[in-house]
C-alpha cells in the first residue's frame, strides 16, 4: 500500500525566499522495495557533468592583454606571478623613452597588479555558478519499545539545475565585464603615465631655464648695486633690479618644487619606490610636423572604448538577472530526493521525497521589480557613458587641435622672433648702443618666451595622451561596476 506524507521543509540557500516549503514524500509498499542506491545511478552522470566547471589556464589575461594591446601598442604581462625584476633593471639601464615608461608601468606598477586579481574573483563567481550545489545527506536513528528505525535520504537541488544556464549566462556576462574594466585600468594607467612623463620632462626644463633667468637677475642685481655706489643709478632703479632678483629666486623655487614632485608622480606610476637609476631625457620630443586628423572620432569611441563596452555589459547582466527573476518569481525552491528507511525486522522501505515551494506570502513581485529597477538603472547609465563619452572625444580632439596650434606658434614665430630681438640687442650692445641692463632684460624676456613655449610644447603631448585615452580607453568611474 502506498503511503503518502505531507512535511514542512526548508527554504533552498541558495536561493533564501519568506514562501514556506513543504516536503512530499511516496514510499514504496515492502514488497516493490528495491534494496540498495542504485536508482540514483541513471543521473549521477548529469550531476558530474554539472561539477566539470573548472578555472581557466590563463584566468582571462589573454583577453586583456588583447584588449591592451589594440589600443595602446602593448599587452599586460600574462603571467599573474611574474618575476619581473630583471626586465625593469634593462628598462632603466638606459635612458626612458615615453613607450618604455608606460611598459615599466605595465610590468611594475602594484595597483595594476591588484585590479587583475579582480579577474580572479570574477572568473571564481563564474565557475561557482556553473557547479550544482551540494547533495543533502541525512541519517536518522530512532529506537523505543524495543524496536529500532533508521530512515536515510539523499535529497538534490533540481531548481538549482534547472537555472544554472541561466545564471552561468549573467556571471559570464559580469566576467566579460570585469575584463573590460580591467583593461581600462591598464590604459588609464598608460595614458597617465604619458601625462606624467611629459609633465615631468617639461618640469625639469622649466626649472632649468627658470636657473639662467635667477642667474640674470642676479648678475642684474649686482651691477645695478655697484652703479649706485658709484653714484651712476638710482635708488629706485637698483630697487627695481632687486626685486626682480627675489621674484626670479621665488619662481627658481617654485620650478624646482614642480620638477621634483612631477618626477615623484612619474616615479609613483612606474612602482619605483626612488628615482635612484631613473634616467630621463634632457628635451620634450619635438613637435609632429603635421597634425593627425582622427575621422568619425566619436563613432570609433562608440565602437572602441572600454568603459562604454562595460555598461553594455552591465546592461546585458542586469536583462539575464531579470529574466532569471521573472522565472524564479513564483517558485524558486524545488528538491528532489531519494529516501530508504528501515524499521525493525520489517522489510526495507524507500522511495522519494519531493521539496516544493508553496507561494503564500510571497509572490515574488518584490525582487522582479527590484530586477526590473536595476535593469533599468543599468540602461540609464549606459545612455549616460555614452553621453559623456561622445563629449570627452569632441572636447579632447578640440584641445589637441588647439594645443598644437599654440606650440607652433610658439616654435615657429614666437621663439625665432625673441631670439632676433636679442641677437640685435646684443649687437647694439657691442656698438656702445644699448646697456647692459637692456641687455640682460632682453635676456629674461628670451627665457621667458622659451619656458612659455616648454609649456605649449608639454600641453599638446599630454592633449595627444587625452585624445587617444578618450577614443579607446575611458574612465573607470565612467561605467557601472561589475
Amino acid at each position: 500500500m502506498n503511503n503518502l506524507l505531507l512535511s514542512r521543509g526548508q527554504n533552498s540557500p541558495a536561493t533564501p525566499s519568506t514562501m514556506p516549503a513543504f516536503a512530499c514524500s511516496r514510499r514504496l509498499a515492502p514488497k516493490q522495495a528495491v534494496p540498495g542506491w542504485w536508482r540514483f545511478c541513471g543521473v549521477l552522470p548529469v550531476l558530474w557533468l554539472t561539477a566539470c566547471a573548472s578555472m581557466s589556464t590563463d584566468g582571462g589575461y589573454t583577453d586583456v592583454a588583447r584588449l591592451t594591446q589594440e589600443r595602446i601598442g602593448q599587452p599586460v604581462p600574462l603571467e599573474r606571478s611574474r618575476d619581473s625584476r630583471s626586465e625593469v633593471a634593462a628598462l632603466l639601464s638606459q635612458p626612458l623613452t615615453v613607450e618604455s615608461a608606460v611598459n615599466l608601468a605595465l610590468l611594475n606598477n602594484s595597483g595594476l597588479k591588484a585590479s587583475l586579481s579582480e579577474l580572479g574573483i570574477a572568473e571564481a563567481e563564474l565557475v561557482q555558478a556553473g557547479r550544482m550545489r551540494n547533495p543533502s545527506l541525512s541519517f536518522g536513528r530512532v529506537r523505543g519499545g524495543g524496536e529500532t528505525e533508521i530512515d536515510r535520504s539523499v535529497t538534490f537541488d533540481i531548481a538549482g539545475l534547472l537555472t544554472m544556464p541561466a545564471r552561468r549566462r549573467i556571471e559570464q556576462h559580469r566576467f566579460e565585464q570585469t575584463k573590460l574594466f580591467a583593461a581600462t585600468q591598464a590604459v588609464q594607467l598608460a595614458a597617465d603615465t604619458r601625462k606624467a612623463y611629459y609633465t615631468a620632462l617639461a618640469a625639469a626644463q622649466t626649472a632649468e631655464f627658470s636657473e639662467q633667468v635667477a642667474l640674470a637677475a642676479e648678475a642684474s642685481a649686482q651691477l645695478a648695486e655697484r652703479m649706485s655706489k658709484a653714484g651712476n643709478w638710482s635708488r629706485l632703479d637698483q630697487a627695481r633690479e632687486q626685486a626682480f632678483q627675489h621674484d626670479a629666486i621665488t619662481q627658481l623655487a617654485r620650478a624646482r618644487q614642480e620638477a621634483f614632485a612631477s618626477r615623484e608622480a612619474l616615479l609613483r606610476l612606474l612602482g619605483l619606490s626612488s628615482a635612484e637609476g631613473l634616467q630621463l631625457p634632457a628635451h620634450l620630443p619635438d613637435l609632429p610636423e603635421q597634425l593627425a586628423e582622427v575621422r568619425d572620432a566619436e563613432a570609433l569611441a562608440m565602437a572602441s572604448r572600454l568603459d562604454v563596452l562595460a555598461a553594455r555589459q552591465s546592461s546585458a547582466a542586469s536583462a539575464a538577472a531579470l529574466g532569471l527573476s521573472q522565472t524564479t518569481g513564483f517558485i524558486n525552491v524545488f528538491e528532489l530526493g531519494y529516501v530508504d528507511k528501515r524499521s525493525g525486522a520489517a522489510p526495507r522501505e524507500s522511495g522519494y521525497q519531493v521539496s516544493l515551494e508553496l507561494p503564500l506570502f510571497d509572490w515574488g513581485t518584490a525582487r522582479q521589480a527590484g530586477a526590473q529597477a536595476a535593469y533599468m538603472q543599468s540602461v540609464s547609465r549606459t545612455a549616460e557613458v555614452a553621453v559623456q563619452a561622445r563629449s570627452q572625444v569632441r572636447v579632447a580632439y578640440a584641445s589637441y587641435q588647439s594645443t598644437y596650434q599654440i606650440a607652433r606658434h610658439y616654435r615657429d614665430h614666437v621663439v625665432p622672433l625673441r631670439k632676433q630681438i636679442a641677437d640685435q640687442v646684443l649687437l647694439r650692445y657691442n656698438g656702445m648702443l644699448a646697456s647692459v641692463f637692456e641687455l640682460l632684460s632682453d635676456a629674461r624676456e628670451q627665457l621667458l618666451s622659451v619656458n612659455g613655449a616648454i609649456e605649449a610644447q608639454r600641453d599638446f603631448w599630454i592633449a595627444e595622451t587625452s585624445l587617444q585615452a578618450a577614443i579607446h580607453g575611458g574612465s573607470h568611474e565612467s561605467g557601472s561596476q561589475p
